[in-house]
């Protein structure tokens, strides 16, 4: 079993910025391919950013060169650094683990409004 907990939404303005942070329990964190998400009303989750354990990443068009995801194995935490917030970055972002089953986290929430 793999708990994941996130951290560092909040309100921001557009062209802001937020770090979003996601702790993983697990002592086989390494392994994970850790994958943000988002969600907002009405709408399906859709993929934000994957980071294998590897280090490969993918993005989203909507994001790429605004979004960085990063993980660091020690820490058992992988991060979403957005810049460049836009108000359609509003939503709840949900972090997953893959390492044959599939966990999320609780979410946490990101509003950008002015």
């Amino acid at each position: 079993q793999v708990q994941l907990v996130e951290s560092g939404g909040g309100l921001v303005q557009p062209g802001g910025s937020l770090r979003l942070s996601c702790a993983a329990s697990g002592r086989l964190f390494s392994t994970y391919t850790m994958a943000w998400y988002r969600q907002t009303p009405g709408k399906q989750r859709e993929l934000v950013a994957s980071i294998t354990s590897g280090a490969r990443t993918n993005y989203a068009g909507s994001v790429k060169g605004r979004f960085t995801i990063s993980r660091d194995n020690a820490k058992k935490t992988v991060y979403l650094q957005m810049n460049s917030l836009k108000p359609e970055d509003t939503a709840v972002y949900y972090c997953k683990a893959a390492y044959g089953n599939e966990y999320w986290g609780q979410g946490t929430q990101v509003t950008v409004s002015s």
